[in-house]
């Protein structure tokens, strides 16, 4: 399992966009699932019985889908590159991802790559595609971008990130030059990193967006036990950050974040419905989530 899982909040259509994606990829699957019951669908809003979360997986990168509201839209300041190949690859996930969607800058080439196109798809979701010839598979790596009065941080926050997390390194970091306004010369253009063995990319830019970091994409950090979940909690609410419900949190670029025991999954999977919804009721009340509590109130 990956440490870290982006995690997509749709409104309402979850279960539409992984069969979607999971049609366009070849190498995808799809996962569990988990439903509303009683306690959640009343603090959520959502219809008792009807799906909560989907994993899926797409060219070996993990996902959730979540069904959620309208409250997180989705914006691109949380994208997905998809290296591929080849450029027949490039040409035809920009058919297929593009098809309702937003085109954001245009499939052309580009100094960077020869095919390369940055698109929102039908449901809101932002996906860069690149050829990228020296892969010998396609990759999908989810990429930050640092905009408004978060621009010029993106170099901050990529040390600040591979402090926290273990199995880290900096790649490629490409930056701007003196003639590229209205960026400032030395920001971030691209740079590449790994967090706990996963790739991960980061941006500034200074054009006018008009979006920032939502809860629309968070990032599930599974943990082994209550020492990983205090340490992490810990760590990404520092300096800034701010602590949520239920496991979220943001931290002080306002990324969100989901800190979560993997012994969660199991104890909101029990058949038993009663104790399900005991579980429920306490990690409704909780920001950290503490799992002795949890395992109390599965007990009875």
């Amino acid at each position: 399992m990956q440490k870290i899982t982006p995690n997509l909040w749709f409104d309402g259509d979850a279960e539409a966009a992984v069969d979607r994606y999971t049609n366009i990829f070849e190498d995808a699957t799809i996962g569990d699932s988990t439903r509303y019951d009683a306690v959640s669908a009343a603090a959520s809003g959502q219809p008792e019985g009807s799906v909560m979360t989907v994993e899926f997986e797409l060219e070996g990168q993990s996902f959730i889908a979540l069904n959620g509201s309208s409250q997180f839209p989705f914006t691109p300041a949380i994208s997905f590159v998809v290296n591929c190949p080849t450029t027949d690859e490039v040409d035809e996930l920009w058919t297929e991802l593009s098809e309702d969607g937003e085109e954001l800058m245009p499939l052309d080439s580009y100094p960077f790559s020869d095919r390369y196109g940055w698109t929102n798809d039908e449901f809101g979701v932002s996906w860069q595609l690149i050829h990228a010839d020296y892969i010998p598979e396609r990759k999908i790596v989810p990429s930050l971008m640092f905009v408004g009065e978060r621009c010029g941080q993106a170099e901050e926050a990529i040390e600040y990130y591979t402090s926290v997390f273990d199995e880290t390194e900096v790649g490629n970091i490409a930056r701007y030059g003196p003639d590229q306004p209205p960026d400032e010369e030395g920001t971030i253009m691209f740079a590449d990193f790994t967090l706990a063995g996963q790739h991960f990319a980061a941006m500034d830019s200074a054009r006018e967006h008009g979006f920032d970091f939502n809860e629309s994409v968070s990032f599930v950090v599974d943990c082994a036990d209550q020492a990983e979940v205090d340490y992490y909690w810990d760590e990404l609410t520092a300096d800034g950050g701010e602590e949520g419900q239920c496991g979220w949190l943001t931290d002080r670029y306002g990324v969100s974040w989901q800190i979560v025991p993997s012994v969660l999954q199991e104890l909101l999977q029990d058949e038993d419905a009663e104790k399900v919804g005991r579980v429920t009721e306490e990690m409704l009340q909780m920001g950290k989530i503490e799992i002795s509590t949890l395992e109390e109130a599965h007990a009875g």
